[in-house]
């Protein structure tokens, strides 16, 4: 019997090194009714109100809602449907509510929000199951086309280096980097957002942005902004490093905001070119702050620039104090509360910064009593609308 459990172990620990970068969990339309309990009790895991039912125009495309992908999801949306508008978040229990509240600004201000998918990264190690956050994203927006998947963290760990602050070397963080190998290859452009940011436009303005020539990537570009300051003196004083950007005039652009090519991301093998900048990093330090400057090494110069309005950026205030800052001047259609300061929190200590009171209508939390959210109502519903993929 001892034998037995050795090589029962053995072979458990085999299946699990040849686990790919992300398991993932398809949700279902509707969660079926009855089942097992949730298997961990965390009480003080917010209750969130449901949203409302936002439906698409008669203008808006069809989706394929009712072509099924297996015999039991008869009521699955085809993730491969070329209607969709996808985009990705990160979805984890620190920045849950400001999550939900994007994705409520996202579907309340979408011409056509039932062609919007969904694609929910969350942490192998999180302090809340990828289960119970699939519960909890489903009876927030029941109509909601999403899927979640796990990110496996040792495939990013032992290439990050310490940074400014310590939030930034949270290996979430890095998921965007592997968003070609986590999603499904049937996805060929997707829409990467911060959990700390809020829409007031329609996301099919984004969406429809043409990134021009061999563009992997587009976003708003600051080149305003002093570039130097980036990477550290031994960056610049390494001419073999540095030659990085010769034929290129490099702009500061802001990562939590992007359209993203896949299919030229996965032909360039972009996610590798990123992964060699880290290398470096390890072994000389040439930049403090975590997953932004890799992304600054590969694109800088070479980024399809969006309009500002669709990044708003640094109402957090800086990486250490986190104080109140006014908008940018121009239009308006993202607001991103990138740096150290979250409305939620500032909001809930009675200290919110006057531009804090804008994402406060989307913020879909409940008041009173009801705050505490007990697990076990969410353990209702069966555990067959979940389906793990290694």
């Amino acid at each position: 019997m001892a034998h037995f459990r050795f090589y029962q172990a053995s072979f458990f620990l085999f299946c699990i090194l040849l686990l790919p970068f992300s398991f993932a969990i398809r949700s279902l339309s509707r969660l079926p009714a009855g089942g097992a309990g949730a298997d961990v009790q965390l009480h003080h895991l917010l209750r969130f109100s449901e949203a409302p039912e936002y439906r698409n125009g008669v203008v808006c495309p069809s989706y394929s809602s009712s072509s099924p992908t297996s015999a039991r999801d008869d009521h699955y949306t085809s993730i491969c449907d070329p209607s969709l508008v996808h985009v990705a978040m990160t979805l984890d229990l620190e920045y849950l509510r400001g999550s939900i509240a994007a994705v409520h600004s996202v579907l309340k201000h979408a011409s056509c929000p039932e062609n919007i998918f969904f694609h929910f990264i969350t942490a192998e190690f999180d302090p809340v199951s990828p289960r119970v956050l699939t519960r909890l994203v489903r009876s927030t927006f029941p109509s909601l086309n999403f899927k979640v998947y796990i990110f496996r963290e040792d495939t990013v760990i032992n290439l990050i280096s310490s940074s400014i602050r310590q939030a930034l070397e949270n290996p979430l963080n890095y998921a965007r980097n592997y968003l070609g190998d986590i999603l499904d290859s049937c996805v060929d452009r997707v829409i990467y957002l911060d959990s700390d940011l809020v829409l007031v436009d329609d996301i099919y303005k984004l969406w429809n942005t043409i990134l021009t020539g061999n563009r992997v990537i587009g976003a708003p570009e600051y080149c305003h902004a002093n570039f130097t300051v980036y990477f550290t003196k031994a960056f610049w004083s390494d001419p073999e490093l540095s030659q990085v950007f010769a034929g290129r005039t490099p702009c500061y652009f802001n990562t939590g905001v992007m359209v993203m090519d896949l299919v030229r991301w996965r032909a360039g093998n972009y996610r590798r070119r990123i992964e060699k900048w880290m290398e470096i990093q390890k072994k000389k330090r040439i930049y403090e702050l975590g997953s932004l400057p890799p992304f600054l090494l590969v694109f800088g110069g070479e980024v399809e620039p969006i309009d500002h309005r669709w990044n708003q950026h640094g109402l957090g205030g800086d990486n250490v104090k986190g104080s109140c800052r006014p908008l940018h001047p121009g239009p308006v259609s993202l607001l991103h509360w990138s740096g150290k300061g979250k409305p939620w929190v500032r909001l809930d200590a009675k200290k919110p910064c006057p531009l804090d009171h804008l994402w406060e209508p989307y913020d879909l939390k409940m008041r009173g009593e009801r705050d505490g959210y007990q697990l076990n109502q969410l353990g209702s519903s069966s555990s067959s609308s979940l389906i793990g993929w290694l």
